[in-house]
């Protein structure tokens, strides 16, 4: 056990300074592909836009520290879908599920896609667009994800992450590595501590037949030119945080959380706040995420972003039956943007 966890702390410090490198660099936002890998898809921590890394818990673990995978009851399937950026026409959908492989390991999967509706086809002979032909751009990622609990405080994951982009002619396919670690501490378990390392991975490199161009010669044959993309890097991210429960009486809990993220390709962020719980059947939640240029006008130079940090979010549990730790749960989490009319996520978890 101390081997595995001394291998996971010395991965992180030798990949830690190569990501604090080239962190927070606003002159290189736009330059990495496949950022839906930072979009946060669930219910229940987009309502802190996913600054709960110290505590995360169950399936939706595996899309912010995955280290939270281990505190599911036996089994547990999420689903979320999100207008994403309202207005836009643009749907996130999410899939989870995780299943408790005896005392201390756990193993679960995740799917995550973007759906953009159809899309004109622009060609040389219609420019505009107005052929009347649509196509669908498909972007997928799955995750295959373990974590394993070491003792009662600490808590430690991986995740191999596969990515693939693709229209009916071209594609782009690449793959990524997710770990993370928790710590809980306190007399009553009540101090919670994490750190994932995200999207560590292989550039990715769009090829297919839409790359190729069919050209006429003089001569009067025919031949082929085949271009080649350039390649992009992933959005790599390390994510700090911490998270104090204060317990009042049985039924009540407020928990104050704080959260750093630094980010290969564009600003760092960071922010705090608070989840307020009943009988952890009623839980009401909301915080704000910061980060260089958030309250300015919308440019590029002056912001990189279009939230605009305010979120919040509430869940609700219902158990199957009195006192069982089975049960159903439906979430809601609301992100504001400029532009748009904000980002709407509602979540369905079934606990067995």
């Amino acid at each position: 056990m101390k081997k595995i966890i001394t291998l996971v702390i010395l991965t992180t410090i030798v990949l830690l300074p190569a990501q604090l490198s080239k962190a927070g660099n606003k002159d290189r936002a736009g330059q990495a592909g496949a950022t839906e890998l930072l979009i946060n898809p669930w219910g229940q921590s987009a309502g802190l836009h996913g600054m709960n890394s110290s505590f995360v818990h169950g399936a939706e673990a595996m899309r912010n520290n995955v280290a939270g995978l281990t505190f599911i009851n036996k089994t547990q399937l999420v689903f979320a879908n999100s207008m994403w950026l309202k207005g836009s026409g643009v749907t996130v959908n999410a899939l989870g599920f995780a299943q408790r492989l005896g005392e201390s390991n756990v193993l679960g999967i995740n799917v995550f896609s973007m759906g953009f509706g159809e899309i004109p086809v622009t060609t040389v002979s219609a420019p505009e667009g107005n052929s009347g032909a649509t196509f669908r751009p498909q972007l997928l990622n799955l995750g295959i994800a373990y974590a394993r609990s070491f003792s009662n405080s600490i808590h430690v994951g991986f995740q191999l992450n596969m990515i693939n982009h693709s229209i009916a002619d071209a594609n782009a396919f690449g793959a990524a590595f997710d770990m993370g670690i928790q710590y809980v501490t306190g007399p009553d378990d009540n101090i919670h501590f994490g750190i994932s390392l995200r999207n560590v991975g292989t550039p990715m490199r769009f090829a297919g037949d839409g790359l190729a161009t069919k050209l006429e010669a003089p001569q009067g044959y025919s031949f082929t030119v085949s271009q080649r993309t350039e390649k992009y890097e992933l959005p790599s991210t390390l994510n700090i945080g911490a998270a104090y429960d204060i317990l009042m009486g049985e039924h009540h809990r407020l928990t104050v959380l704080g959260n750093f993220t630094s980010n290969s390709f564009s600003r760092d962020q960071f922010g705090g706040g608070i989840e307020y719980a009943f009988h952890e059947m009623f839980m009401l939640r909301g915080g704000y995420r910061y980060e260089d240029g958030i309250a300015k006008t919308l440019d590029f130079e002056q912001r990189a972003t279009a939230y605009t940090g305010l979120c919040g979010g509430v869940s609700v549990e219902v158990p199957f039956k009195k006192g069982g730790e089975s049960g159903l749960g439906i979430d809601y989490a609301y992100r504001a943007t400029n532009p748009y009319n904000g980002t709407h996520t509602i979540g369905v978890r079934i606990n067995l």
